[in-house]
């Protein structure tokens, strides 16, 4: 539907304003003959981004309750009676925190993202720029919420494991590097097409004569 828009607003910096406003046989002009033509095409693009938006809101939403209890759930547990850490001075703790922290703020940015598509009104022209770019938006929060999550997770995981098993670490990377990579390889295509087409040049670079 966004390329759709385009089009239409590119073919009309061609030509003069007054054709804009020419009827056809059914006395439509070339706007509401565009509107007429393409209502199936935005209730697929409407169908299509209210899932999409419902599927990433759950993840978003899961990340961001477990992320939230691991706060006050810190590996090793608290010094009794004080509730302060055991790992507190260790550096890979501060790992932990930060990333932890980081995962709860990037989620709930993707909730309110996906949640402010959801309550859209889903006009023609919101799939041209504000839909789009709160998906963009709620894409990259996501992918930021999925990378910060299993970095606190191999850091929670290192804490515990690294005094018995010196060689955990690599294995820790590798681990959590695979759903941060699997999710770029299966999203990164789409998120990469939508900001090309909502923050590139556009379809063309039409001289505007009139």
């Amino acid at each position: 539907m966004q390329r759709e828009l385009q089009w239409f607003q590119a073919v009309e910096e061609f030509v003069h304003p007054s054709v804009r406003l020419f009827m056809d046989k059914k006395g439509l002009i070339p706007r509401e003959l565009f509107t007429t033509e393409h209502r199936g095409l935005l209730r697929d693009a409407e169908r299509w981004m209210k899932d999409t938006s419902n599927s990433c809101m759950v993840v978003t939403t899961l990340i961001a309750t477990v992320v939230f209890a691991a706060a006050f759930t810190v590996p090793g547990g608290n010094v009794e009676g004080r509730g302060i850490p055991l790992f507190l001075n260790e550096q890979v703790f501060m790992l932990f925190a930060a990333s932890d922290a980081l995962a709860l703020f990037s989620s709930t940015t993707a909730i309110l993202m996906f949640l402010s598509i959801l309550t859209a009104r889903y006009a023609e022209e919101d799939f041209l720029r504000a839909l789009p770019k709160r998906l963009i938006l709620g894409f990259a929060s996501l992918f930021l919420a999925i990378a910060t999550m299993m970095v606190a997770f191999g850091a929670a995981l290192y804490m515990v494991l690294s005094e018995r098993f010196n060689w955990i670490f690599l294995p820790i990377i590798a681990l959590t590097s695979v759903p941060v990579a699997l999710f770029i390889m299966l999203q990164l295509p789409l998120f990469i097409f939508m900001v090309q087409s909502t923050y590139g040049s556009g379809i063309f670079h039409p001289k505007k004569i009139w």
